[in-house]
């Protein structure tokens, strides 16, 4: 055996080791920690790449389509856990809490803790950027390994794993918080870095309206995406609470659900949730503002 082969090989074992799990394909984890960059630098797939039915066709040998599955599975997953674990808890509650555990900013955390970063298959031009640091590119590779874990042994591997490190700890502090009434994370700041990553333009919050008695507040804020500056910027959602900061909060928290849906959600859906259709009846009103 070749030192190559060799230090490949160990450096799957460890993988194995921190998903809990081996794989009986292990080209599905090559693929899973394959990036689009070097899926397009190489000339021909890598022998036995297409060894399994699931990589046969698409995909161009990077890791998008596991992440695409991976995605739905740890959302099912983690659903799944909370509802069992948690049998006093509203829609509402398990919503939140589900959002936190599945978002791009956890599932990066959870990568950097089991050292994915390091197993990352990427271009050289791309190395060289930085880009196996980025925390966007860890939880998109995060969420491929667990598609690749669900093709290759089913949904108890990704129970087992998603148990131990996307729940775990970080579950029992949100229930907490839940149970002690703090808000449940800094969705500003999440919502900040998601726009910056996808370097679509800057949050803005604005109060539109405040209601009730001085003990009783309640104030809806609006979140626009600002481009450039000097516009007024694109509605993304509304949020409601008894503080400004916990109604901008809330607004964050609604956009980052509105940019995780598919464009074409319910537009039924759309309204309940705060997303355009609730405000584009008011966009008249904004220009003449």
């Amino acid at each position: 055996m070749s030192r190559k082969r060799a230090r490949v090989e160990a450096a799957q074992t460890e993988l194995e080791a921190a998903l809990g799990y081996v794989f009986r394909a292990p080209e599905l984890l090559v693929r899973a920690l394959t990036h689009r960059s070097l899926a397009n630098e190489q000339a021909a797939q890598e022998p036995g790449d297409q060894e399994h039915p699931a990589l046969r066709t698409g995909g161009a040998g990077n890791n998008e389509r596991l992440e695409f599955l991976g995605d739905a599975v740890l959302g099912l997953v983690v659903a799944e856990s909370l509802f069992g674990l948690h049998p006093d808890w509203d829609e509402g509650e398990l919503t939140r809490v589900r959002a936190r555990l599945v978002s791009r900013q956890h599932v990066a955390q959870v990568a950097e803790g089991i050292g994915l970063g390091k197993h990352l298959r990427l271009s050289r031009a791309e190395e060289r950027g930085g880009l196996r640091r980025k925390s966007t590119v860890l939880s998109n590779t995060m969420e491929a390994v667990i598609g690749a874990l669900f093709l290759d042994g089913g949904l108890e591997p990704v129970r087992g794993f998603a148990r131990r490190r996307i729940l775990g700890e970080a579950a029992d502090q949100l229930a907490e918080e839940l149970r002690s009434g703090a808000a449940l994370g800094n969705f500003k700041s999440a919502l900040q870095e998601r726009l910056q990553a996808d370097r679509a333009g800057t949050p803005v919050y604005r109060v539109k309206s405040e209601s009730g008695p001085d003990h009783r507040k309640k104030f809806l804020v609006e979140v626009r995406l600002k481009i450039e500056a000097g516009e007024p910027g694109k509605p993304l959602a509304r949020g409601t609470g008894s503080t400004k900061k916990i109604a901008e909060q809330d607004a964050a928290r609604r956009a980052l659900e509105r940019l995780d849906r598919p464009a074409t959600a319910d537009p039924e859906t759309e309204a309940q949730a705060g997303g355009l259709d609730t405000i584009h009846g008011n966009e008249e009103e904004e220009a003449a503002e």
